[in-house]
Formats: structure tokens, C-alpha cells, sequence
């Protein structure tokens, strides 16, 4: 029986000193793991901030113009569409280019709002003809792009301008200069454009393209280098004879504003499949150039960070005016200009922005029922770009 009994209580202090075993073990693997989880972390803490600080070198050659940004700007009293899930940014295109001998006036020559739509997950550009007839704050009636010519600070005269005729708040402005354009185009490598025999026609009679070594371009699809997008751009009206036509019928300012969105698309189109590793290049590579802005570093990264979350290859489009609510014609000061019916305009904008999800195929603006003077049409105004 005693036998027995020191049996058992041997049994169980060789189970005791197993269990405590166990739990020795249990804590030396969650030492290692924590430790594991701790290098880990330490390495991850210092790839972002390297990758933050590299970005915070890259962003810091951006002319940011903290003191008139969009944000501070008081609007007079207006029912202002906006909201936190969709970013709206104004991208102006002016003429900045530092060659010999030639200046220019400055006035803009693409207005753009960018959309980054999270609410719907996708991206949206709409176009603003710059001979559109609108009520400018301070000023009167003008041209859209002669917000640029009044002596004030031209981006913010710009988004008073926009919020007051289109009832739209934005959330920021980029100014890009024209060797930006260029930049980014040769930084990756050209970019895919289809000409036709018009267009390559009157690159090559024209000085859009500068310098002129680069004035042999080809009807059909080709690769440009950022001279020859720039020019592409920038077509508008008759010249040398040659009345350039776009691959789908667009002429005069239809068709640069077309073409402003096709260049666009087709860049972005390349950057996304490029590695992500390279963005940073490219992105210091255009900031040397003249690039001025009101967003902070850490919105741009931001933004950055959401498109490429978002994984979308498709950019929806919309120009301004729409059909049929506008005219041309000679405005008594202006001169040749779009007369705009502003309701609708404002209207096609808050649609396109707020409320088509790029579902269900091209938008396609038809009035509210609360726009005054309501009339019939089904004209298409946008459709995505591939």
C-alpha cells in the first residue's frame, strides 16, 4: 500500500514538472514571438518612415500656396454641393514654359475639376471650355479663363467663379505649367495617342509641337513624347487650311477639350501598370517643373494612396457646357464666346459628380424636374475612357 501510495505521488510530481515544462516552453515561445512580432514591426515602422520621408522630399519641390488655399476662401451665401466621400480638384493647364524668347500671358488653357469619388469607387474629369460666358465675382460677365486676368490671386478668383455658376464646392487646386506636361509624358515612357490625318497634318504644319525636330507625327496610333502630347493638347482651330478633326467628329474647342482628357486618360492608363516603385521618380521627375498647389504633402499622398486602392483603369468624362443648353455668338465686351444656360450646367455637373456611380453605361444628362424651364434631351455629355 505504501508502495503505492509513493507510486502515485512520484506520478504526479513528474506530471507537475511537466506541465511546468509545458508552460516554461509556452512562455519561451511567446517571448520569441513577440520578439519576432517587435523586429517586424520595427522593420515595417522604418520602410514607412522611409517611404514618408522620401515622399516629404519629393513633395517638398511643390510651389504649395498655403496662404490663398481653397479651403479659407469665403463663399457668398449659395446652396454649394459637396461631400466627404467625393474629392473634387481643380486642375488648371497654363502656359509656362521656359524657352528663349517667348513668354506668355498666363491665361489658362485647360480647367478641369478631378473627381475622386470613393462613395461610388471611381474617377471622374469634367471639362470646362474656357470660351464660356460666366458671372465672375468683382468683375462682371467674361470668358471663363479671364478669371486669370484681373490682378488677384487667379486659381482663387477661378473657384469663386466655379462655385457660384456651377453651385459646386471644390477641395483644392493643381496648376501645372506646360513643361510639367512634358515631364510627365517622357517620364513614362510617351504615351499612346490615335491621330488623325487632320491632326497629324496640323502638328506638323503648325508650331504646336516645340522644338520642330519633333514635328513628324503619323496618322494612326503611335507613341508621343511629351513634346508631341503637348501639342496633340493643344489643337484647336483652322490653321494653315487644315481644319483638325478628332477621331470621333470634335473640332475647335470640343475637340481640344476632348483631346485635354484623352492625353490624360492615356497617361494614367501607362502609370498604373507601371511598378509602384517608380511613382516616386515620376512624381519628382514633373514636380521640378512649374507645379503650384493648396493641397498639404499629406493630402496628395493621400489621394495617391486612395486611387490606387481603388484599382480602377477607368476614368469617366463630362464637358461643360452640355448640349443643347448653350450658344455661340458675340457677347457686347466679350466678343466670340458660349452663351450657357447656368441652371443646367450647374446642373449636369452636380449629376455627373455627386450621383452617377459609372454604372449602367455612358452618363447620359437629363434636366431635373426642379430646373426651371425644363426641356426634353437626351443628349449624351460623357462616357468612360478606357
Amino acid at each position: 500500500m505504501y508502495d503505492a501510495y509513493i507510486c502515485c505521488v512520484d506520478k504526479l510530481h513528474i506530471q507537475e514538472g511537466f506541465i511546468k515544462m509545458k508552460k516554461t516552453k509556452k512562455k519561451k515561445n511567446r517571448k520569441i514571438i513577440s520578439k519576432i512580432l517587435f523586429v517586424l514591426a520595427l522593420c515595417v515602422s522604418v520602410f514607412a518612415g522611409f517611404w514618408i520621408a522620401r515622399t516629404q522630399i519629393v513633395f517638398s519641390s511643390v510651389n504649395q500656396n498655403k496662404d490663398n488655399a481653397f479651403k479659407q476662401v469665403k463663399l457668398p451665401k449659395g446652396n454649394y454641393k459637396s461631400d466627404n466621400n467625393i474629392v473634387n480638384i481643380l486642375i488648371i493647364g497654363n502656359d509656362y514654359r521656359k524657352e528663349s524668347g517667348y513668354s506668355a500671358a498666363g491665361l489658362p488653357d485647360v480647367m478641369m475639376i478631378a473627381t475622386l469619388d470613393k462613395k461610388h469607387k471611381n474617377l471622374k474629369l469634367t471639362s470646362l471650355l474656357r470660351d464660356q460666358v460666366v458671372d465672375i465675382p468683382g468683375h462682371g460677365q467674361n470668358r471663363l479663363n479671364s478669371c486669370f486676368g484681373y490682378g488677384e490671386d487667379g486659381p482663387t478668383l477661378l473657384y469663386k467663379t466655379i462655385a457660384q455658376n456651377y453651385n459646386i464646392k471644390l477641395d483644392g487646386y493643381v496648376e501645372v505649367g506646360f513643361d510639367a506636361v512634358k515631364a510627365i509624358v517622357n517620364a513614362v515612357g510617351g504615351v499612346e495617342i490615335e491621330l488623325t490625318e487632320s491632326e497629324a497634318a496640323y502638328l506638323n504644319a503648325t508650331n504646336y509641337i516645340r522644338p520642330a525636330k519633333y514635328r513628324n507625327v503619323k496618322a494612326g496610333t503611335h507613341i508621343l513624347n511629351g513634346a508631341q502630347a503637348l501639342g496633340y493638347s493643344r489643337i484647336r482651330k483652322q490653321a494653315k487650311g487644315i481644319t483638325p478633326v478628332t477621331p470621333n467628329g470634335k473640332m475647335d474647342d470640343y475637340g481640344r477639350t476632348w483631346r485635354q482628357r484623352n492625353a490624360i486618360t492615356s497617361i494614367f492608363s501607362k502609370v498604373k501598370k507601371m511598378p509602384k516603385s517608380q511613382w516616386l521618380k515620376i512624381a519628382k521627375d514633373v514636380l521640378k517643373q512649374n507645379v503650384k498647389t493648396d493641397l498639404s504633402n499629406k493630402q496628395i499622398f493621400n489621394y495617391i494612396k486612395d486611387v490606387v486602392m481603388m484599382g480602377t483603369t477607368t476614368i469617366h468624362q463630362l464637358q461643360i457646357p452640355v448640349n443643347p443648353y448653350f450658344s455661340g455668338g458675340n457677347v457686347p465686351g466679350v466678343g466670340s464666346c458660349l452663351s450657357i444656360q447656368k441652371e443646367y450646367q450647374a446642373d449636369a455637373i452636380n449629376q455627373f459628380v455627386f450621383k452617377y456611380d459609372g454604372k449602367g453605361g455612358e452618363f447620359t444628362y437629363t434636366p431635373s424636374s426642379d430646373v426651371s424651364g425644363y426641356v426634353s434631351s437626351s443628349t449624351p455629355s460623357a462616357s468612360p475612357a478606357n
